[in-house]
């Protein structure tokens, strides 16, 4: 039996004592996960002209030249440290790109962009039963519309958190991170964000 690759914690310490094929290893082994956190959070417009994959290849490189500083004082776990790079990376093109003012640039919940029409089509997804049969596919089509218009009443706090934890698959752990709270704060976000969300629903929907 193959022996298990190693995990982020042997990275980091390999790459901390000089080991140049572990940096590489860290700095590539989560470009999936980052080109799907940037691919959900892309503006529509922005389609055109930025590809996920070379905002995930200049995040990489900004990295690579910070990685020294990051394992000589560690401020975050490496993938919220990274996602963090990527997102400031994303959120400059947006502000670059759609000319958004300061004031829109400065959400009332640090690190949030506008989720796109299909990300949110995806979330309400995710937060559905995903079981179904072809008789109740219009149904379930309607009932997703439902949901993805809930989901754009609610405040942008409750909405990142379920993006964060249903899109993104973050972690209690990751997600405290990302948001600077308590892995208890975060539990008690999550559920107020399922239960405002129930409550746009009504109680037929709720479930």
């Amino acid at each position: 039996m193959a022996p298990a690759p190693p995990d982020t914690e042997q990275l980091l310490d390999r790459a901390s004592h000089g080991d140049g094929t572990a940096r590489q290893q860290l700095l590539t082994r989560h470009r999936q996960r980052l080109r799907k956190m940037i691919a959900l959070r892309l503006d529509r417009r922005l389609a055109a002209r930025v590809d996920p994959s070379d905002v995930v290849q200049e995040t990489l490189a900004e990295a690579d030249k910070k990685l020294p500083a990051f394992l000589r004082e560690r401020p975050l776990p490496f993938y919220p440290w990274l996602r963090q790079i990527a997102f400031d990376r994303l959120a400059k093109l947006h502000r670059r790109h759609l000319h958004a003012s300061k004031r829109n640039a400065r959400r009332e919940e640090p690190g949030v962009l506008n989720l796109p029409d299909e990300s949110a089509l995806e979330l309400a997804g995710r937060l559905m039963d995903r079981s179904s049969s072809p008789s109740r596919h219009l149904l379930r089509e309607e009932l997703c519309q439902r949901v993805q218009d809930a989901l754009a009443r609610l405040n942008e706090r409750d909405r990142e958190v379920l993006v964060l934890r249903y899109l993104e698959q973050l972690s209690t752990k990751e997600l405290a991170k990302v948001l600077g709270i308590t892995e208890g704060a975060v539990k008690v976000r999550h559920l107020r964000a399922l239960e405002r969300l129930r409550g746009l629903l009504g109680e037929d929907l709720g479930e």
